[in-house]
């Protein structure tokens, strides 16, 4: 019966030491995937296009008190943003440095994801081609090659690396990709509340302006005239 290490050790034994960084590559990935699966989970369910559309609605009409009530405990990328623009108001300057705070958290680890998307099939070629040259040393090395099983065993081992190079490649370009759009989709619908609280924001100020026109009493010869 074997174990996960036996299996371990018997893959670095037949693809060589460059299999090392390949598992480790492997490993990082797959818990870099699980952490951001967990993350984007968390934000799915605090954007909900209901609720997105009741926040946007209590910008839109100027109402960021209500829209931060709404948003009360909630710690997600969409919640710090509305209590931004309630805090701060909602002028350019603030939004971009609201999306500008939120981008790290959305893009986290996407950098890491991307290098090992770039760096595993090359280890894996790497690998390969160390393999190979290991194997015509030891073919010439032979003045006569007494077991041609040797060499070619020796070229599918080296293969080995290129096939989990691609492998490591594959399962951690799809994640990535999905989470780029994720990411992307997040952005945009924080704009959406950035345009609505700034349509609220210039209602409130157009409408406390014509407010305070009313109110102000005209001069005596305007009534004259009038």
């Amino acid at each position: 019966m074997t174990t996960p290490v036996s299996d371990v050790s018997l893959l670095i034994e037949r693809g060589g030491y460059v299999m090392i960084p390949l598992l480790i590559l492997s490993a990082i990935s797959l818990a870099l995937i699980l952490e951001r699966a967990v993350f984007w989970f968390i934000v799915s369910s605090r954007s909900r296009p209901a609720r997105l559309a009741r926040l946007a609605g209590d910008l839109r009409i100027g109402d960021a008190a209500g829209a931060a009530k709404r948003v009360d405990g909630d710690g997600s990328v969409y919640g710090t943003l509305v209590r931004s623009l309630h805090d701060h108001g909602a002028s350019d300057a603030v939004a971009m440095e609201a999306i500008e705070l939120a981008r790290p958290r959305l893009d986290r680890f996407m950098v890491v994801l991307s290098t090992i998307i770039t760096a595993a099939p090359l280890l894996g070629i790497l690998g390969t081609v160390i393999g190979i040259i290991q194997s015509f040393e030891l073919l010439g090395e032979q003045t006569t090659l007494q077991d041609p099983a040797d060499v070619a065993g020796g070229i599918a081992a080296a293969l080995l690396t290129t096939a989990l190079g691609l492998i490591i490649a594959l399962f951690t370009l799809f994640p990535y990709m999905l989470y780029r759009s994720c990411s992307n989709r997040a952005l945009g619908r924080m704009e959406m509340l950035i345009a609505a609280a700034q349509q609220g924001s210039a209602t409130v100020k157009a409408d406390a302006k014509f407010a305070t026109k009313e109110a102000t009493p005209q001069p005596q010869s305007d009534l004259m005239k009038a």
